[in-house]
């Protein structure tokens, strides 16, 4: 009689996750359908300088100017909770801060003007930080207000600097504004002298082109960084519950301020770049429905959001520009001056209907619709470790090979 013992069931073997081979692995991302995209959206926005007109250009442009300014705006209004209807304040700072430092001393329209005649990429650098200077000026304000006392303290903002604006014609060139010199950075200027690439001349808006670009894109980057750091979970934390966030050792008067002074500081750039774009400053231009449309951008686009800033920004900014490019084409919507209605009415009409809609069905805003549409569910990250199976609660005595059953 031989012995036999009955064999227990083999665990199954347990091996370590393989790095790069999980749903969140960095070559799942680099092969993703949103990857693919963002490169092809990148390689079309490098290539049109070369096959888009100058009108079309700068339509662009003055978009990039509106999502650095929006990106500002959101981080305070969105993130943190501060509602500011001074943003056109602070990039008039920075547009009318480049031109007296990068400048030269003039006489223009009956208006003696002050220049530094600074190199101007540090009258740009300045510029930004002169307007982030205005924004601390504030900041004790913007530090202790809220809600719609922050609003309503933000909109004087508007009135002071609009009459500054009129009426200190040694600076601002009065009513009718003062001409931006051309940017001009380690002996290249972006001007209009004819530059050719690949057979196809570049003036101005083709070589701010690119300077906004990478304007854009390092501005969205710094503010991803904030938002998704330490530094934008507190700002979160202050605007979901500013006792709560307090409790638990977040500054919020300081953070407050400092989100104000940053806000100011990207629509400081902004404004330096609507200068360069326009190349000549209007006071009549940093009023307060400028003001108003960038509330509208972050709204369209997505409160908190920096790619929902970059497409509220295009969306508001944009539209004028197509209306009032295909104005004889379009139903209802006529040239300006030829009587009806004009393209910068219509086109209010369409955002203001457009801010509604968000409102009322996609509270998240358009960057969240079509983050619903591609995301999927994903599995965890650490795979728990498969359990053995249970051995029977009565397991039955192993028979005798010679017995009979």
């Amino acid at each position: 009689m031989s012995d036999t013992t009955a064999e227990a069931p083999a665990a199954p073997a347990v091996t370590a996750p393989v790095r790069g081979g999980g749903p969140e692995s960095i070559t799942d991302r680099l092969r993703s359908p949103r990857t693919y995209a963002v490169l092809i959206g990148s390689l079309l926005l490098l290539a049109l300088p070369f096959y888009l007109d100058r009108f079309w250009l700068q339509a662009g442009l003055f978009a990039m100017a509106a999502a650095i300014g929006a990106i500002g705006l959101n981080m305070l209004t969105g993130a943190t909770g501060q509602l500011s209807m001074g943003h056109a304040f602070f990039l008039a700072v920075g547009a009318y801060g480049y031109c007296v430092l990068a400048g030269e001393s003039s006489t223009e329209n009956g208006h003696s003007l002050t220049g530094l005649g600074l190199p101007t990429w540090l009258a740009a650098i300045l510029a930004v930080l002169l307007a982030g200077a205005a924004g601390g000026i504030f900041s004790p304000i913007a530090g202790r207000l809220r809600g719609a006392y922050l609003g309503i303290a933000t909109l004087a903002l508007i009135f002071i600097g609009q009459h500054v604006l009129f009426n200190a014609g040694s600076l601002t060139g009065g009513y009718n504004g003062r001409s931006v010199p051309p940017l001009s950075v380690f002996g290249f200027t972006f001007d209009e002298s004819e530059l050719v690439v690949a057979a196809v001349p570049f003036g101005s808006a083709e070589k701010l082109w690119y300077a906004g670009l990478l304007a854009l894109l390092l501005s969205a980057l710094f503010a991803r960084g904030v938002l998704r750091g330490r530094p934008g979970r507190a700002m979160n934390a202050i605007r979901d519950h500013r006792i709560a966030a307090g409790v638990m050792g977040v500054p919020v008067a300081r953070y407050r301020a400092g989100v104000f002074v940053l806000s100011s500081m990207y629509a400081g750039l902004a404004g330096v770049l609507l200068a360069l774009v326009f190349q000549r400053t209007v006071p009549e231009y940093f009023g307060m429905i400028l003001s108003l449309e960038y509330l509208a951008m972050i709204v369209i686009g997505g409160l908190g959001s920096v790619a929902g800033a970059v497409i509220g920004a295009a969306f508001v900014s944009l539209l004028p520009q197509v209306f009032t490019h295909y104005s004889d084409s379009l139903p209802l919507v006529s040239a300006p001056g030829t009587g009806g209605l004009a393209p910068g009415e219509a086109s209010r009409y369409l955002y203001g209907a457009a801010v509604v809609a968000v409102v009322l069905f996609l509270p998240g805003g358009l960057a969240r619709l079509g983050l619903a549409r591609t995301k999927k569910p994903q599995a965890p990250k650490n795979p728990a470790v498969p359990k053995q199976p249970a051995a029977p609660k009565n397991p039955a005595a192993p028979k005798n090979p010679g017995e009979k059953s």
